[in-house]
């Protein structure tokens, strides 16, 4: 320990230190941090910049630490928590692994039964939402061929998010939204939502009915297996497409027109300003606008690596095509799986929803909780009695 920092040593190579001010901003005890709400209650501005503790101990479960007020307030920091949060120097902690394909994924694709996801105890639930969080997209086998289960198969999840579509949709090819997927027409592979300022995050889809004719095959690619390919031998173009923000527009409605916060977009590629980690794709050539905010100097520069960036997408070793059946849906990562469709002819029914990714990260978390870390995070709620979010959380 020296004057601002609390060194911790996990062996003898790896060590972390921790500011004084920062753990005392961290502390967990129920004057500082509401067990029920899990909000702060410790008033960070009233911390002095130079708070040095009068006491530190390492204890068998966790470092604790007492500071200098009228009555000594004395925190408490397990182990396990320190470690999963350590800044000075960040330790790599064990994430879910994103796993990214291309083409050969129909040898085994991802599947789910319906009757699995809508057990009340959960665990198909979460191994449906495991394979979203993996592999970016699931079916859902089993389905029963009705509007209605369908609906009650996307709430699983979380809420269903209205557009201007409408909540849960039952479509065909009428046009009766200004959109080409209210067509026959062949659609390449895209995200949905570009011109949203948050795109949605899931999106489900199940085809009801296939009458009097044929084609409409769907089309899937891994955007960040597609990304990948463009990192590793095009670096430059890479850049490109995660720095040059693209203008999205939905303007086939008379009653609605629709741009993205701010109007310039977003880029193609989106990534954790922390890590820098790859988090979000969004592509949908369709719905550009005019690129006028464009740098002179970039403009052949950029659409060369738009151009490679389709090229890979359209790769036959990035698509997946699967003829849909009634009965089996398919689930997709909006922010990171693209899809398409082949043109077809005759009547097609299809129906599905949108679901913030929002929620799925929150209904993710909590199965986590629930079925991967239940002895660690969740303890019984001394008045209730009934069971509450541990304080420890590595959610929060």
């Amino acid at each position: 320990m020296d004057d601002k920092r609390v060194a911790v040593g996990w062996d003898t190579r790896t060590w972390s230190r921790f500011h004084h001010i920062w753990l005392r901003d961290h502390c967990r005890c129920s004057e500082c941090f509401h067990p029920t709400t899990k909000q702060r209650l410790v008033n960070t501005f009233e911390i002095p910049p130079d708070l040095q503790p009068l006491h530190v101990e390492s204890k068998v479960d966790g470092l604790q630490v007492t500071w200098p007020s009228t009555t000594p307030h004395v925190s408490f920091y397990p182990w396990s928590w320190l470690r999963r949060n350590s800044y000075d120097p960040p330790i790599q902690n064990t994430e879910t692994e994103k796993i990214l394909w291309g083409s050969k994924i129909e040898q085994s694709p991802p599947t789910v039964k319906f009757e699995e996801v809508m057990t009340e105890e959960g665990p198909g639930l979460f191994k449906w939402l495991q394979n979203i969080d993996k592999f970016g997209f699931c079916f859902v086998s089993d389905v029963p061929v009705t509007p209605e289960a369908t609906e009650k198969l996307a709430e699983r999840v979380g809420f269903i998010r209205e557009t201007q579509y409408g909540k849960f949709w039952e479509f065909t090819s009428d046009l009766s939204k200004g959109d080409t997927a209210y067509t026959t027409l062949a659609l390449g592979a895209h995200t949905d939502n570009t011109y949203f300022t948050d795109p949605c995050g899931l999106q489900l889809f199940h085809l009801l009915s296939h009458t009097d004719g044929t084609g409409g095959a769907t089309l899937l690619v891994d955007g960040f297996y597609v990304a990948s390919l463009v990192k590793e031998l095009h670096p430059e173009m890479y850049d490109l497409l995660s720095r040059v923000p693209i203008p999205a527009h939905a303007a086939g409605e008379h009653e609605s027109l629709y741009r993205p916060s701010p109007p310039s977009g977003y880029p193609v590629l989106g990534h954790d300003l922390v890590t820098g980690e790859l988090t979000q794709v969004r592509w949908n050539n369709d719905d550009r606008s005019v690129m006028r905010k464009l740098e002179a100097g970039l403009v052949e520069d950029w659409y060369n690596a738009i151009r490679t960036w389709h090229s890979c997408l359209t790769s036959p070793d990035s698509e997946y095509w699967i003829q849909l059946t009634p009965g089996t849906a398919v689930i997709i990562n909006n922010h990171r799986v693209l899809h398409g469709r082949s043109a077809f002819n005759g009547k097609r029914r299809m129906c599905g929803a949108y679901i913030g990714m929002d929620e799925f990260q929150s209904k993710l978390a909590v199965l986590s909780e629930k079925f991967v870390h239940n002895i660690d995070l969740r303890v019984p709620e001394e008045k209730t009695h009934q069971p509450t979010r541990s304080v420890w959380s590595p959610y929060l």
